[in-house]
């Protein structure tokens, strides 16, 4: 049986489709989900074994990056969206989706700022993977990814604790400690900046015709998630 996967569509959220489609090869069986459908009672998060809040420009971030998609899931699903989580089934959050995740304070006492240099990066960035529950990295090392983000920088409370599996080897907007990505204790909470979704072929690779690019980590990471559902180790 295939892992049945809520993709979070709302408006200005524009990575679904190639979101659904990393999912798709990972061995899942997505479903792209517009949020009208959840508040309306037409779709029912329970019925999912994982979510994943693509990434994009929800409502145009014209209140903050993510701000009002947060305040809707705050206001109108976050019972839902808790009892997901605690029932251990996978949320991943992608750039705007790890937006969202901070702002409901679902990943400790983080923010995420524009960059450091106030201009929106789009490039691939060398990243490292740090020890950590994270089911989302597990196998994977030393790794490329692209982003593409103006809002990206995170800000951390020093005086918290918080697991970061996933830093910057060169840090391209100013974050705090490298990171680029956060995840809840458990593991099973991912939100990144990078883009996995786009990194599921080797062809995607900027350097592919030099011989790299063999081992996808987008989709290593996808796989991750739906075989942590399956119950596979």
């Amino acid at each position: 049986m295939t892992v049945r996967t809520l993709v979070l569509s709302a408006p200005g959220v524009n990575c679904d489709p190639e979101t659904a489609e990393a999912i798709r090869l990972a061995g899942g069986s997505p479903e792209i989900v517009h949020l009208n459908l959840l508040l309306d009672g037409k779709r029912r998060l329970d019925d999912y074994g994982l979510l994943v809040l693509a990434g994009g420009f929800s409502y145009g971030d014209h209140l903050g990056a993510g701000a009002v998609l947060a305040a809707t899931l705050r206001y109108r699903l976050l019972d839902d969206l808790l009892r997901f989580i605690e029932s251990g089934r996978p949320v991943l959050g992608i750039c705007n989706g790890f937006q969202v995740l901070a702002r409901l304070g679902l990943l400790g006492r983080v923010s995420l700022v524009p960059n450091i240099d106030h201009r929106f990066i789009c490039r691939w960035v060398p990243l490292r993977v740090e020890a950590s529950p994270c089911l989302f990295l597990r196998g994977l090392d030393d790794l490329d990814l692209p982003i593409a983000h103006g809002e990206g920088r995170v800000i951390a409370a020093p005086e918290e604790i918080i697991h970061v599996p996933l830093r910057y080897r060169r840090n391209p907007n100013g974050s705090d400690a490298d990171i680029a990505g956060v995840c809840n204790a458990s593991g099973t909470v991912l939100g990144l900046m990078p883009h996995p979704e786009r990194y599921v072929s080797r062809y995607q690779h900027p350097r592919w015709q030099r011989g790299e690019g063999h081992h996808p980590a987008g989709l290593t990471l996808f796989r991750n998630a739906v075989r942590y559902v399956e119950g596979q180790p």
